[in-house]
C-alpha cells in the first residue's frame, strides 16, 4: 500500500511539472535525475485513516523529490482500492511548487491556494490565485486546469464578476528566444 501511495505521488509530481509547460516549451524536460530520486515528506503531523483510504499531512508540509519542492500548509492523499483513483490535494497560503526543469533553465514556480490532482481524470487543477511562472513568463487566473492526456490548459477568472481575470505576461526576452528557436 505504501509503495502505491509513493507511485501515485510520483505521478502527481510529474503531472504538476507537466502543467507548468504552458509557460515555456522546454518545461517538459525536468532534470532527469528527479524521477529517480526518493520522495521525502516532512510535516508537523501525519494521520493515516485506513477506513477512508486517506493520509493527511499538516503543518509546514514540505515534499521533495530531487529538485522538486512542494510547500503547503496541508497535503492530503486520498486513495481507494484502485491506485488509479488517487487524489492528492495540497493547500496553503499559497501552496507552492518549484522545480528546476533542466540544468540550463530557470526554475518553474507554480502556486495556488489549492492544488488538486485527480489521477483518473488526468487533471491537475490550480484553484484560487493560481499562478505559473518561468523565466519571467507568467500565467495567472482564478482557476487553471491542465488536462494531461490532451496537453491542454484552461484558465478562467475566479468568479462571474471576473475579479481575477486570466492574464499572461510574456517578457520581450521570451519573444526573442522564440524567434531564435524558429
Amino acid at each position: 500500500m505504501k509503495a502505491n501511495k509513493l507511485r501515485a505521488m510520483a505521478r502527481w509530481l510529474f503531472a504538476a511539472i507537466t502543467l507548468t509547460s504552458i509557460a515555456h516549451p522546454s518545461l517538459l524536460n525536468a532534470l532527469p535525475s528527479d524521477r529517480d530520486q526518493p520522495i521525502h515528506i516532512s510535516a508537523d503531523s501525519a494521520v493515516r485513516e485506513e477506513s477512508k483510504g486517506e493520509t493527511k499531512y499538516s503543518g509546514n508540509v514540505v515534499l521533495t523529490q530531487g529538485s522538486l519542492v512542494i510547500r503547503a500548509n496541508s497535503l492530503v492523499i486520498q486513495q481507494d482500492n484502485d491506485p488509479d483513483k488517487t487524489t492528492i490535494v495540497a493547500a496553503g497560503d499559497p501552496a507552492t511548487l518549484e522545480q528546476i526543469p533542466a540544468a540550463d533553465r530557470a526554475p518553474i514556480i507554480a502556486e495556488a491556494m489549492r492544488m488538486v490532482y485527480r489521477q483518473s481524470e488526468e487533471l491537475i487543477r490550480l484553484r484560487d490565485n493560481a499562478r505559473i511562472e518561468q523565466d519571467g513568463t507568467v500565467l495567472t487566473g482564478g482557476l487553471i486546469d491542465y488536462l494531461m492526456a490532451e496537453q491542454r490548459v484552461r484558465a478562467v477568472s475566479d468568479n462571474a464578476e471576473g475579479n481575477q481575470r486570466v492574464e499572461v505576461v510574456i517578457p520581450p526576452s521570451a519573444l526573442q528566444k522564440s524567434k531564435e528557436e524558429s
